[in-house]
């Protein structure tokens, strides 16, 4: 049966504290339940004993830690990423990244349990569309993340952990405490994060809060397959996030082969909605391109994707194609990927990077999730 309590994590803290005050309870009792539930991670009502029992139980009674439980956790043979399995109450599941690299770590979220897109290179665009992960599963991802850090991490990572602690020292609680905090969230997981606008903004929110995880803006990346109706709409709104934007093809024919969603948004209109966006929020766009040999690695391909940005303020990010059992091409070798890099910075002024690559042992890469 459905759980038909509020889920905690689905509120922004405004909209607890006016929960708590319907129920009769002092806004005091709300902030200290969002410092457990975000400064605390706590699992359950009786790890929180500074509030009432009174509430504790109303709390019980009426609402849920929305945690999501690990069906299944896979660490890479380097010990840099660790990928959970986590289940949903309706029996759904998808996955979530911790990926640790010097200095920060980030966490890789879901916004959807599969993907309407379609992208044929994406494991998770060949499982399909099943629905839309709520505000809640969204925040809970992140959470887990920042869950798991306070655990010792595999032993092939601790050199790195120790870099990453001194780095963010006294950032992370108590002073000479080497645990690294999570800093950094992309929206790249499992789904499309623009057909989801709503839950994923809600999620966004909740995640920025500067009394819980607070997250700044700009250590939160929303990656679109360029979902055109979305981009207009955080032009509007002028959200202070990153957005990465998947191109992959520099013409429309081509685009439409690998993102059948080009379909219904065309490559013209993506790019105007892209200017449009850049030049109402006055940030600049990361534009992710993943390097297929034989297929998009040339140097013609390069040539073609700086006339496409040329004047906008961008930056190409290179993704050497991840292996998926549905697609059988293979990623691009290193010495065309650094010409690759070379035509656009020469030539076109635009700068460039190579993704670093984690966890492609384990199916943790760009484009690797699925559900299973």
């Amino acid at each position: 049966m459905p759980d038909l309590r509020t889920n905690l994590y689905d509120l922004t803290r405004e909209e607890l504290r006016l929960l708590l005050v319907r129920w009769g309870f002092s806004p005091v009792h709300a902030a200290r339940l969002w410092s457990y539930l975000y400064l605390g991670l706590a699992d359950s009502f009786d790890a929180m004993p500074e509030l009432p029992a009174k509430a504790r139980d109303r709390l019980a009674a009426a609402a849920g830690i929305g945690m999501l439980p690990t069906a299944l956790a896979t660490d890479s043979a380097d010990g840099f990423t660790r990928k959970f399995l986590l289940a949903l109450p309706d029996g759904e599941r998808i996955e979530t990244v911790l990926m640790r690299y010097t200095g920060r770590v980030t966490a890789c979220v879901s916004s959807q349990v599969g993907c309407a897109m379609g992208c044929v290179f994406c494991a998770t665009g060949q499982m399909g569309y099943t629905r839309h992960l709520t505000p809640g599963e969204i925040v809970a991802q992140a959470v887990h993340v920042a869950r798991a850090l306070r655990s010792p991490p595999p032993i092939q990572c601790q050199l790195l952990v120790d870099v990453v602690g001194k780095t963010h020292r006294g950032q992370h609680g108590p002073s000479g405490d080497p645990t690294p905090r999570l800093r950094n969230v992309v929206l790249m997981g499992m789904g499309e994060p623009l057909h989801n606008y709503d839950a994923v903004m809600h999620a966004v929110d909740i995640l920025r809060d500067p009394n819980g995880l607070a997250l700044g803006a700009e250590r939160i990346t929303l990656s679109t397959v360029g979902v055109v109706p979305g981009i207009l709409r955080l032009a509007v709104e002028k959200r202070p996030l990153h957005l990465a934007v998947s191109l992959h093809a520099a013409t429309q024919a081509e685009r439409a082969a690998l993102v059948p969603a080009a379909k219904k948004w065309p490559l013209d209109e993506l790019m105007a909605a892209c200017r449009t966006y850049s030049e109402a929020t006055g940030r600049r766009i990361f534009y992710e391109w993943t390097l297929i040999e034989g297929q998009n690695d040339s140097a013609d391909q390069a040539r073609a994707v700086g006339h496409l940005l040329r004047g906008l303020p961008a930056q190409v990010n290179l993704i050497p194609l991840n292996p998926t059992a549905g697609y059988d091409g293979t990623p691009t070798r290193g010495e065309a990927a650094k010409r690759f890099q070379k035509i656009l910075a020469e030539e076109f002024d635009l700068p460039s990077t190579v993704r670093q690559r984690r966890g492609i042992d384990i199916a943790a890469g760009c484009g690797q999730l699925a559900a299973g």
